[in-house]
């Protein structure tokens, strides 16, 4: 009889064993989906699983299926426990940086997702245990962020299967919406999207691109156009410039390093750089530079820089189109005219000529540039 007792511990113990690693077999009560959107350089991602109505329109939240508040569910579980937010293990919400969510902020992380669902405003709860089996054995200790929410319980058709859809989305938003049977829980998402970029690109030129000097520009000329981190630019675009990395003195690497050094208050230094730039610079460079003075208000020193590129290149294209912008933004249409009706001969392609006989139209009428 002693023989017979080891094998079937060691049967009793391998029973355990399959109890705790219970197989599993793809089947059709709740659906496994995984689902993302990114923000800017913010990525989501969403993993839930998806039960089904199943004909109990009606009988879905205030019930055992959706309790109201919190419930303790059983099975072992002894705490009062939120909804899971999904079926199956807990719904978890990734996030890759810090971000807003109702107006609210949540560190860059991946979390347990929850709902403390109420008859009509609700709260969300981004939670740290992201291991357990639905919220059976939620910890409020490991809470990060409870935020309020006011859910719709009219959606026109009924939603059979949960489902995680993003909309609205902008440069720094997206909507995340919870929609099941007739009822939708918005979630707004928001993030800092310059903070965000900078950070990135920060993270980037940490890398081997750090070396690169056509990288060190752009990432230079990122901060000038979005006014932030003028001293770190500095330094890339010092880095852009150095020949040691293969880089040269262009006259675009100058005006950006002039433009952040007139955001640092040093013009002097700026225009003596630029000066010494413009006899490089390209028609297309001196262009360029003429129109982002234009759009910083700067109106006669782009005067000034559109009549020396018109005058060095002869009138070739486009020294015609920065003289029509110019003097349209000084309110002289009669010259404004004069220089579209000689640009649009030069046109090189139908955007250009359609953008010009518009001028024309407009100058004509004695209307400002539209």
């Amino acid at each position: 009889m002693k023989k017979m007792i080891i094998p079937c511990l060691a049967m009793m113990a391998f029973g355990i064993s399959a109890a705790a690693q219970a197989l599993r077999i793809p089947g059709t009560a709740n659906i496994v989906c995984m689902t993302g959107r990114k923000v800017g350089v913010t990525d989501i991602e969403i993993k839930y699983s998806a039960p089904g109505v199943k004909g109990r329109e009606g009988k879905i939240y205030g019930t055992g299926v959706v309790p109201f508040g919190y419930e303790v569910l059983g099975f072992g579980s002894n705490v009062a426990s939120p909804w899971r937010a999904g079926a199956d293990e807990c719904t978890t919400i990734a996030f890759s940086t810090d971000v807003n969510i109702n107006g609210k902020r949540l560190p860059a992380g991946k979390y347990a997702f929850f709902i403390e669902v109420q008859q009509d405003t609700s709260v969300l709860i981004f939670n740290r245990n992201t291991r357990e089996w639905g919220s059976y054995f939620y910890r409020k200790e490991l809470d990060v962020l409870h935020v309020g929410t006011t859910q719709k319980k009219n959606l026109p058709q009924m939603q059979e299967r949960l489902v995680y859809d993003f909309a609205n989305q902008t440069d720094s938003t997206v909507d995340i919406e919870l929609k099941w049977e007739r009822w939708s829980f918005p979630i707004h998402v928001s993030v800092n999207l310059k903070e965000t970029v900078l950070e990135d690109i920060r993270q980037q030129m940490s890398g081997a691109i750090g070396f690169d000097p056509a990288s060190l520009e752009a990432a230079a000329q990122w901060c000038v156009a979005n006014n932030i981190n003028y001293e770190e630019a500095l330094n890339w675009i010092t880095s852009a410039t150095d020949p040691n990395l293969g880089g040269k003195n262009s006259f675009g690497a100058a005006s950006t390093r002039a433009a952040l050094l007139r955001k640092t208050g040093k013009e002097e230094e700026a225009t003596n750089i630029l000066n010494a730039a413009l006899g490089s610079a390209s028609v297309m460079e001196l262009h360029t530079y003429g129109r982002q003075l234009l759009a910083e208000q700067k109106v006669q020193e782009a005067f000034a820089i559109f009549q020396q590129n018109f005058t060095k290149n002869k009138g070739a294209w486009p020294t015609n189109m920065g003289m029509m912008r110019v003097y349209a933004a000084m309110g002289n249409y009669k010259k404004a005219l004069e220089h579209a009706k000689a640009a649009l001969p030069q046109a090189p392609d139908e955007q250009n000529k359609a953008f010009i006989e518009n001028a024309i139209k407009q100058f004509s009428a004695g209307k400002p540039l539209q």
